[in-house]
């Protein structure tokens, strides 16, 4: 089927810029089932895209067309052929928001270089819900023209069937019907008149020559402005601190203002409660994509809209009239069997430190073995009296491999390949990985990087991380 796809991509191409391309490379999967291909010539690179879905396509092809005329950064549609379900667009490159955000935060910290970039992604979010989408037919929106009554009680039963039924959490099925129904009407007693992107995540924000751009808005249609608002600030990887989240919220009022009249508790009040329906679709595609189809950055997902979730609670008054949907909310927050897939979903990395004295560690997952970094080529500490008795571990013996140039260019190589080997085995949802560090005795050098190692990979992902000293250090 791929290659039927590729050669109508192809003849696309060839018709549009009378180019002929030099490769196809097909792109990763994302949460949907659209395929994209980067097709490069000479001249330029395109995406091009393919969906079975026509009227999805079609929603898309016109949001564009739109968007475009009133000036919003999306990408330029070149060429399409619907009846093949191909359409070729403008190619932004690589970098999402969410990359952007993950290479420069360190840890907890979301520095003031992030908080910017964020309120420019808003001040073009409020031109598109509010200036952008004037005069625009919601009737060709995909799935639905609005976010009404119909779409909301699908997200809540996406949730409970799709997330929910998961967990160990017992619920009335007909009280929590009626608390789905409260809440739905609530949710629209806001002004509903605005343009919603629906997946506004940082995901779907690209960063191209410091510019944004917004893509996959082809299930946007009518409804509130805070929904949009709050995908962003919930976004469960992002993990924006709550400080953050007040001050990016008080910033889109702000901005808001400007265009539109506004009643600041009123948009707060609402805010809140939009945001709760976000989570708990999210927490949907998690359970769907995740639990039920082992996709594991939706599985990775899970914790942050478990964190998500329990911030939000206090501030959703109206759950005080909801008694079994916060009954449940509450106990899904400390749920048992969700920690337990949780931690048996994750890639567990057993690093090992040894001795070549002794040979390679033996690899008890089956797998045949990891791989294998050769520390010797590294000045020994163990040559030298004072250090003798001590290891890796100790700091004399790191401040002096720290201070080699050596050990930081090997270390450097060691990152590259170990972080490549963790993001892949993780899209691929394999079960283990194993990193072994040598040295002669297996007391200095390999403990030393098996230390580093295992400190780089707690931190950077959501793992569970093995370290063992075969000479037991």
């Amino acid at each position: 089927m791929n290659n039927i796809i590729k050669t109508k991509i192809k003849d696309l191409f060839f018709k549009t810029f009378s180019e002929e391309y030099i490769t196809v490379e097909k792109l990763p999967i994302s949460g949907s089932s659209r395929l994209y291909f980067r097709i490069i010539s000479l001249k330029r690179s395109v995406i091009a895209t393919y969906n079975e879905d026509k009227k999805e396509n079609f929603a898309f092809l016109y949001l564009s067309k739109l968007f475009k005329k009133k000036r919003i950064n999306v990408p330029e549609i070149y060429s399409q052929d619907i009846e093949n379900r191909i359409y070729l667009q403008e190619d932004l490159g690589n970098e999402t928001l969410f990359d952007r955000v993950k290479r420069i935060r360190k840890e907890n910290d979301f520095p003031i270089e992030i908080i910017n970039l964020y309120k420019k992604v808003i001040e073009q979010l409020v031109e598109l819900q509010i200036n952008a989408s004037k005069g625009l037919d919601y009737s060709i929106c995909y799935p639905r023209g609005a976010f009404d009554k119909q779409s909301i009680m699908w997200d809540l039963n996406y949730f409970k069937y799709d997330f929910l039924k998961f967990t160990d959490v017992q619920f009335d099925e007909q009280l929590l019907e009626n608390d789905f129904i409260s809440f739905t009407n609530y949710l629209l007693k806001t002004n509903t008149h605005f343009f919603l992107f629906r997946d506004f995540q940082s995901r779907n924000i690209m960063i191209n020559n410091n510019q944004i751009y917004f893509i996959d808005y082809q299930g946007g249609r009518k409804g509130a402005l805070q929904y949009d608002l709050a995908s962003l600030l919930f976004d469960a990887k992002a993990n924006i601190p709550e400080y953050v989240k007040k001050e990016l919220l008080e910033y889109y009022i702000k901005y808001a203002k400007k265009l539109t009249k506004i009643d600041e508790q009123e948009f707060k009040e609402f805010y809140f409660a939009y945001a709760l329906i976000r989570i708990l679709q999210a927490m949907g595609a998690y359970g769907f994509r995740g639990l039920y189809e082992k996709k594991q950055h939706f599985i990775d997902s899970i914790p942050y809209g478990i964190k998500n979730l329990n911030s939000i609670l206090e501030e959703v008054k109206l759950l005080n009239e909801l008694p079994e949907l916060k009954r449940v909310l509450t106990e899904l927050i400390s749920s048992k069997k969700l920690k337990n897939i949780e931690e048996s979903n994750k890639l567990k990395v057993t690093i090992k430190s040894f001795s070549y004295k002794r040979g390679l560690p033996y690899d008890n997952t089956g797998n045949g073995g990891g791989h294998v970094f050769d520390c010797r080529f590294i000045n020994n500490p163990g040559r030298i009296e004072e250090y003798k008795k001590l290891c890796g571990k100790d700091k004399p013996v790191i401040d002096f491999l720290g201070n080699m140039t050596e050990t930081h260019e090997f270390f450097a190589s060691i990152k590259q390949i170990v972080i490549a080997s963790v993001k892949n085995y993780q899209s691929r949802s394999f079960k283990n990985l194993l990193i072994n560090f040598g040295c002669t005795g297996g007391q200095h050098r390999s403990v030393y990087f098996a230390e580093k190692t295992a400190s780089l990979l707690k931190k950077k992902f959501n793992i569970n991380v093995e370290l063992i000293h075969t000479e037991g250090f």
